[in-house]
């Protein structure tokens, strides 16, 4: 996630919401990172002001909190791209024309960018589909992406 974050030439934000998701509950590897990222201010964690869009989004796409803000967020902020895994998050995207990536699409441009080894790639590719709900086909897709990279 380090050099993943170095290589992004735009800020980077999260609401504060998504923070205490990732962060409040469990002290995983990953949550360590994304505290230390925030408090070294290379992820800024904001404070949606628009609850009521977010409670919108929520319930006309069956969204979760986080999902509902951070798409809320990148629609006041005019954002670049939205990070986000969730399916009815992404159709929100869609429809709503927000530009998305996941986190397999992210794993995919860090590889095609040589940011990470083939080997760490599949490697992180097996932890997401661990914790992840990505169709078999999905899944097939990104390691052929990842093995056609450099």
């Amino acid at each position: 996630m380090k050099t993943f974050i170095a290589s992004v030439s735009m800020d980077i934000a999260i609401p504060q919401e998504v923070e205490k998701e990732c962060c409040g509950r469990k002290k995983t590897l990953d949550a360590l990172m994304i505290q230390k990222a925030i408090g070294e201010s290379k992820i800024q964690s904001i404070v949606v002001k628009n609850k009521k869009i977010a409670a919108k989004l929520q319930t006309d796409f069956s969204l979760g909190k986080g999902e509902g803000e951070a798409i809320a967020l990148a629609l006041a902020e005019k954002a670049q791209l939205v990070g986000i895994d969730d399916k009815n998050g992404i159709n929100a995207c869609k429809l709503l024309d927000v530009p998305f990536t996941t986190a397999a699409g992210i794993l995919v441009r860090c590889r095609e960018k040589d940011l990470i080894s083939l080997s760490d790639a599949l490697l992180k590719l097996a932890l997401l589909t661990s914790y992840g709900r990505y169709r078999d086909s999905i899944v097939e897709d990104v390691r052929t992406r990842l093995e056609a990279s450099k």
